[in-house]
Parts: C-alpha cells; sequence; structure tokens
C-alpha cells in the first residue's frame, strides 16, 4: 500500500508525556461548536480537561495544513490527541477491494492524526461474517502486521487500537485484543468498557468485574499495558444482540463511580476519552470522580 507521504519525517514528532490519567472528549467539545479542530484544543484545555479524540469516522478531516495547527495547538495547551478511524473498515472482508480499502483508511488516518501529534489511533478491526473465529483472528492478525510494519518504515510510531466492541457479532472480544498486542509490535488495546458492558448482556458492570478486567490486561501485558491505556466511556443502552448507542452516563446504568475506583487503585496512566452524547459533561464528570479516590 503505497501513501503520498510528501517526504515529512513523522519521526520528528514529539508526544505528550502519559505519567498520569487524563480525560477528554470524543471531538471537538460542543459548547466549542463551529469551531477549527485548533481551537476545539485550546477549549479542551479551558475546561480542564487534558485529551481531545481527532474524529475520523466518516472522513480523515484534516489535511497537512490543518493538521500541523493541531499539532501546534496540542502543544501549547498541553493536551493529549488520539483519533478515531473509521467506521468503514472491515480487516476480515471477502472482497480484497474492500480489504484493500480498509488498510488504506487506517493508514491514511494514521499519517495525518500523526501530523497532528495524536499518540494513539482506534478503529473498529473486523466482523466474524460466518467464519471460524481463529481464522477472523489470523486474517485480522495478517493485516495488522502489515499495517505496523508499513508505519514503521516512515517512522510513524503512532499506536494502532483495535478496539473491543459491542456486538457479539463484531471481532474484539479482550482476549481477542490482548493478544493481538501480544505478537504485534506498535499494537495495544483500546478498552471501551461501554462495549464489554453490553456485548456481556449487562455484565462487566461492579468493582470487581472491573477489577478482573483491568487484571486480565495486566496479566496479558504486564505494567505496559496499564501504564499505556486508551480507554473509550460512556453510557450505553443495550439488547440481546448487545449495543445499540451511546447515552450519558447519568441516564444508563453504568456504574462509573466504581470505574473510576478502579482505574485510580490500578494507578492507570493513559487517557480516558469520553463518547457520552455529551461529551465534555461526563469527561468532566468522570475526571471529577477519578480524583475523589
Amino acid at each position: 500500500m503505497n501513501i503520498n507521504m510528501e517526504d515529512f519525517d513523522y519521526s520528528k514528532i514529539k508526544n505528550s508525556k502519559l505519567d498520569r490519567l487524563r480525560f477528554g472528549t470524543a471531538g471537538i467539545p460542543i459548547r466549542a461548536h463551529g469551531s477549527k479542530t485548533h481551537e476545539g484544543i485550546a477549549e479542551v484545555r479551558k475546561m480542564g480537561l487534558e485529551a481531545m479524540e481527532l474524529e475520523f469516522v466518516h472522513s480523515v478531516n484534516l489535511n497537512p495544513s490543518t493538521a500541523a495547527l493541531a499539532n501546534k495547538a496540542r502543544i501549547e495547551n498541553d493536551v493529549v490527541m488520539t483519533a478515531h478511524g473509521s467506521y468503514y473498515i472491515n480487516l476480515n472482508a471477502v472482497e480484497k477491494e474492500k480489504l484493500s480499502a480498509s488498510v488504506s483508511r487506517i493508514l491514511q488516518a494514521a499519517y495525518i492524526a500523526k501530523r497532528a501529534g495524536a499518540w494513539s489511533l482506534v478503529f473498529h478491526a473486523a466482523y466474524y461474517l460466518k467464519d471460524d473465529h481463529k481464522k477472523v483472528y489470523d486474517t485480522v492478525c495478517d493485516a495488522l502486521k502489515n499495517i505496523t510494519d508499513e508505519l514503521k518504515e516512515n517512522d510513524n510510531d503512532i499506536w494502532i487500537r483495535p478496539e473491543t466492541t459491542g456486538k457479539a457479532s463484531q471481532f474484539g472480544d479482550l482476549k481477542e485484543i490482548i493478544k493481538l498486542s501480544q505478537e504485534l509490535d506498535q499494537v495495544m488495546p483500546c478498552v471501551d468498557f461501554a462495549h464489554l458492558h453490553a456485548r456481556n448482556g449487562g455484565g462487566n458492570n461492579s468493582l470487581n468485574e472491573f477489577r478482573a478486567i483491568l487484571t486480565e490486561i495486566e496479566k496479558g501485558l504486564g505494567r505496559k499495558g496499564l501504564d499505556n491505556m486508551h480507554i473509550h466511556m460512556s453510557g450505553i443502552n443495550y439488547g440481546d444482540k448487545g449495543e445499540r448507542n451511546h447515552l450519558i452516563l447519568k441516564e444508563s446504568d453504568f456504574r462509573y463511580e466504581e470505574l473510576m475506583k478502579s482505574f485510580k487503585e490500578f494507578k492507570l496512566k493513559g487517557v480516558v476519552i469520553c463518547e457520552s452524547p455529551n461529551i465534555e459533561e461526563d469527561a468532566m464528570l468522570m475526571q471529577k470522580e477519578y480524583e475523589k479516590w
């Protein structure tokens, strides 16, 4: 997969220090509606938050110039940047053109995200379709190996983050994501606790269950796993088939207070990105709860 890199030296972009857990928004804060990306980053800092996720879910909506402005803003405001890749990805696609397009979308997002100073790129990796889960795992692993090999060739060290998913039909239970992270360089999990809750039909929603999840990550990836967390959180509506839609935390059954306690107990480092409909309000709510413990 050949991407026009414009002879840009990605190795020169340095990331923020992740010496603690930082909370932020999935996209430009709602109260900054209409703002440019670099203005949204400044608004995040004004609210006392410390992270923001670029939303490339429908398209990569930055170009090299606007990405450079975003990088400047995140340095000036000490905001950690992450990015969410396209919704239109399936690394288990049967059709070669769909698979090629999925790989291309990940790479394009990775290059612009890194240019914006992003530390981490998350995406939903695949669907099982009717295939054996082990076969799907191997297919996804091969595709991610090719992706990370190309990024390395271009000195792009952005973390590639397959996400835990909210439906049993989607590739991405916790064990699969941990195993990918064990086998591949430059790959680590994005742990969406709301997705784990929905995928389990309402489980994964107590302090002991949260502890068990974090213990599984630590057993699989060591302390490095807990010091390198990209977390998604929101309230969630779910049914028999799993995730339906995101909810405001206080309008959901999610025990976010206990989750924040588990984060503090395990001394996590990294980012918590809020995907609730009221992104900044719930991000600040979680941050405030986390700081209580």
